[in-house]
C-alpha cells in the first residue's frame, strides 16, 4: 500500500520564477532505440523576483525533468561535474554565477518505451509529443510550467526513409541532409510560448494542403498530415478549419499569425487533440471523417475540435495561463467559443440542447462527488486530474453567463480589450475577468464567485398572482450545498433569462414594479440574494412563466409545474431550448413514478399525457427534425441516475425500457410515416454532413430504434435493408445498435460479423463496433465485454480502445455495470490496477463510475467502497490513481 502521499500544491503557494529563459534551442536527434535531445536556453533572473533578494546570492536554478538520462551539463560553456548540481528523479539544481547565462544540457531519453504518452513518444511508426499540462520536463530538463514563455527554435533530424516528414512549432527556416541517410528540419517560432506548447512530429506522412487568405490579405499555408491510408479521409477536417478561420475573424477579429498552419493525426492520444503553436496534434478520431467510416456526430465532433484547437491560438497561445489552477481561462473561454462556432454552424438550439444535457447529466455529478472544485481550484496533486468536465463545460457556461450579463457587442469589447491588454503574457482569470469590467463600465466583483465556488447552485422558485392588482410576483431562493473543503458558499450572481407565456402562447410584455414601461417580451433578471422577489405589473391574467430560457445559468432548478402545464410549454414555448427542457422535466416526472411502481412490485403503468406529448411533437412538421429527434429522447439512464436521491439502476432500466416500448406502441404509424418518408429521401439523396441532412437522418433512427422495439416484420425488414443499402456509416451504425440490442440473435450475429469483416483494418470503426456492444444493456453484458478484450483488434495500450470498450461499459451500461454481485465493480478495478502501471492518465480517468458510490444503496456502497479500497492497496499508485481514488475514500 502507498506510504509516501504525493505533495498537495496550492494556490495560495504560487510565486513567480526565479529566472526566465528568452530563447529555447532544441536539436533531436531521432533512434529507433534512443533520441538524444541536446538544449540551449538562454536565461536571465526575473525582474518581479530579483528586488527580493539585492544583497545575497542569486537563488539556485532548479529544472524541472523525470525519465531523464543526464549525459552532458553546461554553464555558460564551462562543463559541470557531479558535484557542482544536484539531480533526482524529478529536478535538476544548478547555481547561477551572473544575473544572464546560458544552460546547455544533453540527455538521452526513450520515446520507444513511453506508454504514458507523455512528453516525445512513438504512435506507431511515428514519433509525435504531447506536453500539456507537464509533459515537457521528460524531453528535457527545463523550467516547466506555463508563465515561462521563451521562442523556440527546433532542429530534428533523423533517418530520411523512415521520417520523411519532420515538423515543430513556427515556420521552417532551414532543412538539409548527409551522407548518412539521414536529413534534418529547423523550426523558428517567434512568439514566446510555455513549454506545455512545444511540438514534434516526424513519420513518414502525406498531407492534404490548402490555403486561407486573412483578412489583411496574408496567405496561410493549411497542411493536415496523416498515415497514408489515411489520405482520404481529410477533406472534412480542412473545410472546418477555414471555417474556424473565417468565423473567428468575423466574429472575435482574431488573425491567424504564422505562415503556416499544421495538423497531425495520430492513432494514440490521451486527449481529443493538442492546441500547440502552429502544429496542432490530434487524436485520429478527431481528424479523420468520410460517409462512409464516420458518423454525423464524427462529423460534427471534427468540426468542433477543429475550431476549438485552433481558436486556442489566441485564447491559450498568444494569451496563456500564468498557472495550472487558471486552466478554464484558456479552456472554458476557448469551449465557449468553439460552441457558438458549432451553433452558428449548424441548429444553434439542438447545440445548446445537447451541450445542456451532457452538462446536467456528467458534470453535474462531478459536482456532487469527492472530485468536486470549482472552476479555479484552490489546490491539487496531479494537474492531470483536473481536465475535466467542470474546468471545460462549467467554465464555458461561467463565460456565457457573463455573455448573457453585458450582451454581445459588450462582450466582444470586452474580449478585444483583453487580447490587447495582454497579447504575449500568462495571465489569471481575474485579469480576464477585470477587461470585461472595464470595457463595459460593470462591477463583476459577487460574480467572481462563480470562479472560487465548487458546486451546483440550487435554485426554488415560487409565484404569486394577484389578480386585482395585476401583478405576478416569482420569488427565487438559491443556495449550494456543501463540497470538499467548503462547507459554507456565499450567494452566486445567476441570471435568469425569461419570458411569461398568456392563453394559447401569447407573450406577455414584461415590466418590472417601478419601471416607466415594458421593456419586450424575454428578459434577464440577475438573483443576487439567498431569497429576492422580482414584482410584474400590467400582467392581466395568470401567465405560465418561461424560467431560465436558453439554460442561463448552470443550476438545478425548481418550479412547481403540472404535468398539463409542461405539456403546454412544450407546444408553446417561444424558446426552442425551454420546450425540450419542458418535455424532459415531463418525462423526469412520468417515469420517476414508473420507477416507484417497479420498486413496489406494482405493475407498471405510464401516464398517457407523455404519449400525447409525443404525439404532438410528431406532428408538428414545422419543427426543425433534429429539433423533434431530441424531444423524443427520453433521459437517459445516466441522468436519471443524477437526479435520484438513492439511484436503482435494476428499476431505472425497467422502467424507462417499458416507456420506450409503451411511447412504440402507441405511437407506432406516426412513428413509421416519419421513418419512411425520411428513409426514402436518404435513398435517393448521396450523403452530405450538412444541418438539414443531419438533422433528418437523427428523427430517421431514433424512430426506427422505437419501431424497432414492436418486432414486426416489416420494420426488421426495413433495418436489414438500411443497413445493406447505405451509404454512410451513421445509417449502418444505427441500425447495428438497433439490432445488437434486440431479440434477434442471428441478425445481430451476422450485422456484428459483416461490419467486423468489412471495418476490420479500420481502427476507429472498430472502436465503435466495440462501444456499441460495450453498452448493450442485455444480459451477460460483461462476458462479452471480456470476449471483446481478446479481440484482435483491442489493445489496452491504446486511449481509444479502452475508452471505447471499457470506458462505454462503466458508464452507459448501467444495468450490467452495476449487477449487484459486484462483478462490474471488481472489473473496472481490475483495469485500473492494470491501467496504472501503464497509462496513469487514462486510469485515473476510468475510476470515474466508481467515486460515486454514494449515489447508490447501502449494498453497492460497500461493494464499490471495497473496489476503491482494492486499488489503494494494489502497490506503488501513480499520482493521477491516488488522488481519484483517496479523495473518493475520504
Amino acid at each position: 500500500m502507498r506510504t509516501d502521499q504525493p505533495k498537495v500544491i496550492h494556490l495560495k503557494d504560487y510565486k513567480a520564477p526565479d529566472y526566465l529563459i528568452d530563447e529555447t534551442h532544441l536539436t533531436f536527434e531521432l533512434h529507433e532505440d534512443h533520441t538524444m535531445v541536446h538544449t540551449q536556453l538562454v536565461m536571465r533572473r526575473n525582474p518581479e523576483r530579483a528586488g527580493e533578494s539585492a544583497d545575497v546570492a542569486l537563488p539556485p536554478l532548479m529544472l524541472d525533468g523525470q525519465e531523464l538520462e543526464l549525459v552532458s551539463l553546461f554553464l555558460d560553456d564551462i562543463e559541470l561535474t557531479r558535484t557542482d548540481f544536484v539531480l533526482d528523479d524529478s529536478h535538476l539544481t544548478l547555481q547561477p554565477t551572473a544575473e544572464r547565462f546560458v544552460v546547455d544540457s544533453s540527455v538521452r531519453i526513450h520515446p520507444e518505451l513511453n506508454t504514458a504518452l507523455e512528453g516525445l513518444y512513438k504512435s506507431g511508426k511515428m514519433f509525435c509529443t504531447q506536453c500539456e499540462a507537464e509533459g515537457f520536463r521528460k524531453i528535457t530538463y527545463y523550467l516547466d510550467r506555463p508563465d515561462v514563455m521563451s521562442r523556440f527554435t527546433t532542429t530534428v533530424s533523423g533517418e530520411q526513409e523512415r521520417y520523411p516528414v519532420l515538423l515543430s512549432n513556427g515556420n521552417p527556416i532551414a532543412s538539409g541532409t548527409d551522407e548518412s541517410g539521414r536529413h534534418w528540419a529547423t523550426w523558428e517560432d517567434p512568439f514566446k510560448k510555455p513549454a506545455y506548447l512545444f511540438a514534434l512530429v516526424a513519420g513518414d506522412l502525406w498531407c492534404v494542403e490548402d490555403s486561407f487568405t486573412t483578412m489583411s490579405g496574408r496567405s496561410v499555408a493549411l497542411r493536415i498530415y496523416v498515415d497514408p491510408e489515411n489520405i482520404d479521409k481529410c477533406q472534412h477536417a480542412m473545410d472546418s478549419l477555414k471555417k474556424s478561420m473565417k468565423w473567428d475573424e468575423e466574429v472575435y477579429g482574431r488573425e491567424y499569425d504564422l505562415d503556416i498552419f499544421m495538423i497531425v493525426a495520430v492513432n494514440d492520444f490521451n486527449m481529443g487533440a493538442m492546441e500547440n503553436k502552429g502544429l496542432n496534434i490530434f487524436n485520429s478520431s478527431a481528424v479523420l471523417a468520410k460517409a462512409e467510416t464516420a458518423t454525423d456526430a464524427a462529423h460534427q465532433r471534427v468540426e468542433a475540435i477543429v475550431a476549438h484547437e485552433y481558436f486556442h491560438n489566441w485564447s491559450g497561445n498568444r494569451v496563456t495561463c500564468r498557472d495550472w489552477f487558471q486552466l478554464s481561462l484558456k479552456e472554458g473561454f476557448t469551449v465557449f467559443r468553439d460552441a457558438e462556432f458549432s451553433a452558428d454552424m449548424n441548429s444553434r438550439t439542438v447545440k445548446r440542447i445537447e451541450d445542456v444535457a451532457y452538462l446536467r447529466t456528467h458534470q453535474f455529478a462531478e459536482d456532487a462527488g469527492p472530485m468536486a472544485h470549482s472552476i479555479r481550484p484552490d489546490s491539487f496533486i496531479e494537474i492531470s486530474n483536473f481536465y475535466t468536465l467542470t474546468i471545460y463545460e462549467k467554465g464555458s457556461e461561467v463565460l456565457r453567463m457573463i455573455h448573457t450579463l453585458v450582451g454581445a457587442e459588450g462582450f466582444r469589447r470586452g474580449s478585444d480589450l483583453y487580447f490587447d491588454r495582454h497579447d504575449g503574457q500568462a495571465v489569471t482569470c481575474d485579469d480576464f475577468v477585470k477587461a470585461m469590467e472595464d470595457a463595459n463600465g460593470v462591477d463583476l466583483t459577487q460574480f467572481k464567485r462563480w470562479y472560487s465556488q465548487a458546486g451546483t447552485p440550487r435554485l426554488d422558485i415560487s409565484e404569486q398572482y394577484d389578480e386585482a392588482a395585476a401583478r405576478y410576483a416569482l420569488t427565487f431562493r438559491q443556495s449550494c450545498p456543501p463540497t470538499p473543503g467548503q462547507a459554507e458558499k456565499l450567494p452566486f450572481v445567476i441570471p435568469v433569462e425569461l419570458g411569461l407565456l398568456g392563453a394559447g402562447g401569447r407573450e406577455i410584455p414584461l415590466r418590472l414594479e417601478g419601471e416607466d414601461s415594458a421593456s419586450g417580451l424575454n428578459r434577464v433578471l440577475s438573483v443576487t440574494d439567498p431569497e429576492q422577489t422580482f414584482v410584474f405589473v400590467d400582467v392581466t391574467e395568470k401567465p405560465l412563466p418561461s424560467l431560465l430560457r436558453g439554460f442561463s445559468a448552470p443550476v438545478k432548478w425548481s418550479f412547481p409545474y403540472t404535468r398539463d402545464q409542461l405539456m403546454f410549454l412544450m407546444q408553446h414555448d417561444t424558446d426552442g431550448f425551454n420546450r425540450w427542457d419542458a418535455g424532459q422535466q415531463l418525462s423526469v416526472q412520468v417515469l420517476q413514478g414508473v420507477i416507484d411502481q417497479h420498486q413496489q412490485g406494482a405493475v407498471m403503468q405510464l401516464d398517457t399525457r407523455l404519449v400525447d406529448a409525443f404525439a404532438h411533437v410528431l406532428a408538428d412538421t414545422s419543427l426543425d427534425q433534429a429539433m423533434v429527434a431530441e424531444m423524443l429522447s427520453l433521459p437517459s439512464e445516466a441522468y436519471l441516475t443524477e437526479v435520484a436521491q438513492v439511484a436503482d439502476p435494476d428499476a431505472i432500466h425497467a422502467a424507462r425500457e417499458y416507456a420506450r416500448r409503451f411511447l412504440a406502441g402507441a405511437l407506432f404509424d406516426v412513428l413509421w410515416k416519419r421513418y419512411a418518408e425520411n428513409r426514402a429521401i436518404s435513398k435517393a439523396t448521396p450523403y452530405r454532413a450538412e444541418a438539414n441532412e443531419i438533422a433528418r437522418r437523427s428523427l430517421q433512427n431514433i424512430a426506427l430504434s422505437y419501431l424497432m422495439l414492436e418486432g414486426q416484420e416489416q420494420v426488421v425488414a426495413a433495418c436489414l435493408d438500411q443497413f445493406d443499402d447505405s451509404d454512410n456509416m451513421t445509417e449502418k451504425l444505427s441500425v447495428m445498435a438497433v439490432l445488437v440490442n434486440s431479440p434477434f440473435e442471428e441478425a445481430r450475429a451476422d450485422a456484428l460479423r459483416r461490419f467486423a469483416d468489412t471495418f476490420k483494418d479500420n481502427p476507429l470503426v472498430m472502436d465503435q463496433w466495440f462501444s456499441v456492444q460495450a453498452g448493450s444493456p442485455l444480459p451477460g453484458g460483461l462476458d462479452r465485454v471480456k470476449a471483446l478484450m481478446e479481440h484482435p483488434a483491442f489493445t489496452v495500450k491504446n486511449p481509444n480502445k479502452v475508452r471505447a470498450l471499457i470506458g462505454a461499459f462503466a458508464n452507459q451500461n448501467l444495468v450490467n455495470f452495476h449487477q449487484k454481485d459486484g462483478s462490474g465493480y471488481r472489473f473496472l478495478a481490475d483495469q485500473v490496477i492494470t491501467l496504472n502501471a501503464l497509462n496513469p492518465q487514462i486510469a485515473s480517468r476510468l475510476l470515474a463510475p466508481l467515486t460515486r458510490w454514494r449515489k447508490y444503496d447501502d449494498a453497492r456502497q460497500s461493494l464499490m467502497r471495497g473496489e476503491l479500497e482494492r486499488i489503494l492497496a494494489s502497490g506503488s499508485l501513480s499520482s493521477d490513481v491516488y488522488e481519484v481514488v483517496s479523495k473518493s475514500l475520504a
